[in-house]
C-alpha cells in the first residue's frame, strides 16, 4: 500500500499566515467619525428639515398658482367629426370644428399649447416597447427583428416608416387659433419648432442620409393610422421634417399616466401678441384626424402660462408640505415623549 501524503508541515518549515497586512486600512484603524446622537441633535434636525421642507412647498404652491391657464374640452363639441372618424374608411375626408372662448383677462408673458389626452394609456408593456430606435436614428435596419410587430410591414411587404405602436397611435389633430378683434379674424402665429428636447432633435432622431428626404424614405411606406407618409410632416421646412419633426418627437415620448398633455404650440410674441394673449374672444380651428371614442377618452386643448418653478402642476409643493408636516410633527411627538421619560427619571431619582 501506499502511504497517504502527509500535508502536515516538519518542524522548522514556515507556517503560510492568514493574518490580514498590519496597515491602517486592513486592520480597521483609519480615522473615523461617528455621530454622538442627543436629543438636542435628534429635534433640532427634524424642525429644521421640516422647516425647510414647508418653506419650499409653500414657494412652489405659491408661483403654481401664479400660473395662468385656461382648459378647453372639445370632444363633444366636434361630436360630428368624431362620428365621422369613428368609420376608419373615412380616413382621407377631411373634417374641421370651430371652439369658440372668451378670455376675460391678458394672459402676459410666454403662452404654451398643448393638447391633453385622457383615459389614453400608454405605459402598457408591449406599446411601450413597440418601436425601432435603430430605425429612428435613420439606420437601414430589419425591422421585422424588432419589437414594432404587428405594425412592421404592410401584406405586400413594404416596411414601415416609422414602425411600431407607437408612431402609428400618434395624435395628428391640426389646431389653429384666431383672435376676434371687432369685425376682423386675426390668426395668432404659432411657433411649432423648438418645442422638443435638444438631445432628442440633435441625438436621438435621426433622418436617413440622401440628397433629398423623399428619396430617403423610398420603398416605405406610412403607418397604416397616418394620413401622410414621414416625409410630409412639414413641408415648409426640411429642419423639421421627417424622424426630426418636433411633433413626432414629443409623441415618442410615452406618458407613464393615462391622462396627460403634449407641447404642441407656442405663441409667437409679435405685433398685437408681443405680450402675451389679449382679452377678448378666440376661436379655435381643428382639423379633427384623432378619435378617441373607442377608448372613452376626452380630448383637451389647454393654453398656459410658466413659471420658474414649470407649469400648473402643484403635486411636488403639495409632497414638500407633506413631508415637512410629518417632519415637524415627529419633531413634536420626540419632544413630548423625551418630556414625559425626563419627568419619570427625575421622580424616581428622588
Amino acid at each position: 500500500m501506499k502511504s497517504k501524503t502527509s500535508f502536515i508541515p516538519q518542524e522548522g518549515e514556515a507556517h503560510p499566515s492568514r493574518c490580514p497586512d498590519n496597515s491602517a486600512f486592513k486592520q480597521q484603524k483609519l480615522p473615523a467619525w461617528k455621530p454622538q446622537l442627543t436629543i438636542a441633535t435628534v429635534l433640532s434636525s427634524f424642525f429644521l428639515i421640516g422647516a425647510f421642507c414647508l418653506s419650499v412647498g409653500v414657494c412652489l404652491i405659491l408661483s403654481t398658482n401664479s400660473v395662468r391657464e385656461i382648459q378647453i374640452d372639445y370632444s363633444d363639441k366636434c361630436s360630428d367629426c368624431s362620428k365621422l372618424r369613428e368609420n376608419s374608411s373615412n380616413w382621407n375626408k377631411e373634417c374641421h370644428c370651430f371652439v369658440n372662448f372668451t378670455l376675460n383677462e391678458d394672459i402676459l408673458g410666454d403662452v404654451f399649447m398643448y393638447y391633453g389626452l385622457q383615459n389614453f394609456y400608454q405605459n402598457h408593456r408591449r406599446y411601450v416597447i413597440s418601436r425601432s430606435d435603430a430605425q429612428l436614428l435613420g439606420r437601414n435596419v430589419n425591422i421585422q427583428k424588432s419589437y414594432c410587430a404587428p405594425f412592421t410591414t404592410y401584406q405586400n411587404g413594404t416596411p414601415m416608416a416609422p414602425c411600431g405602436a407607437i408612431a402609428n397611435s400618434m395624435f395628428n389633430d391640426t389646431i389653429h387659433l384666431f383672435y376676434n378683434l371687432n369685425s376682423s379674424v386675426i390668426q395668432v402665429p404659432l411657433l411649432k419648432t423648438g418645442n422638443s428636447w435638444w438631445t432628442d432633435k440633435n441625438v436621438k432622431f435621426r433622418n436617413p442620409k440622401s440628397y433629398n428626404l423623399s428619396s430617403a424614405f423610398a420603398g416605405t411606406a406610412r403607418p397604416p393610422y397616418w394620413q401622410k407618409p414621414v416625409y410630409l410632416l412639414d413641408e415648409e421646412d426640411e429642419r423639421n421634417n421627417g424622424y426630426v419633426n418636433d411633433d413626432f418627437i414629443i409623441w415618442m415620448r410615452v406618458s407613464a399616466f393615462a391622462t396627460f398633455r403634449n407641447l404642441y404650440r407656442r405663441v409667437r410674441r409679435i405685433r398685437q401678441f408681443a405680450d402675451g394673449l389679449p382679452a377678448g374672444n378666440y376661436t379655435f380651428h381643428i382639423s379633427y384626424n384623432f378619435p378617441v371614442t373607442k377608448f372613452k377618452g376626452r380630448k383637451h386643448v389647454i393654453l398656459s402660462t410658466v413659471v420658474w418653478s414649470g407649469g400648473s402642476n402643484p403635486f411636488l409643493g403639495i409632497a414638500y408640505v407633506v413631508s415637512g408636516t410629518a417632519a415637524t410633527l415627529t419633531g413634536f411627538v420626540i419632544t413630548a415623549i423625551h418630556l414625559k421619560l425626563r419627568k419619570k427619571k427625575t421622580y424616581f431619582q428622588k
